[in-house]
């Protein structure tokens, strides 16, 4: 339930919640980078990156959207090349 006056979307407790399960996933991601589990690694770093692009928007911060916007373009161009 939300709170008086703040909409679902900018309550805090989301984008902290996005943040920290995003992160958790991009560290799996490294973890099966690792073993060179490919492509289930690019899959959770494309997840972690997709989560950070979120926490970006609930923020309104450029620059967090920027960087996770080329990190996506890398990931999807490797993914068809490869």
């Amino acid at each position: 339930m939300a709170r008086t006056g703040v909409s679902r979307w900018r309550d805090p407790r989301l984008a902290f919640a996005i943040k920290w399960i995003a992160s958790l996933i991009q560290i799996a991601g490294y973890a099966l980078t690792a073993f060179d589990m490919t492509p289930w690694n690019l899959y959770l770093f494309l997840a972690g990156v997709l989560g950070w692009f979120a926490v970006g928007v609930l923020w309104n911060d450029r620059a967090i959207m920027l960087i996770h916007l080329v990190a996506l373009g890398a990931m999807i161009a490797g993914l068809i090349s490869g």
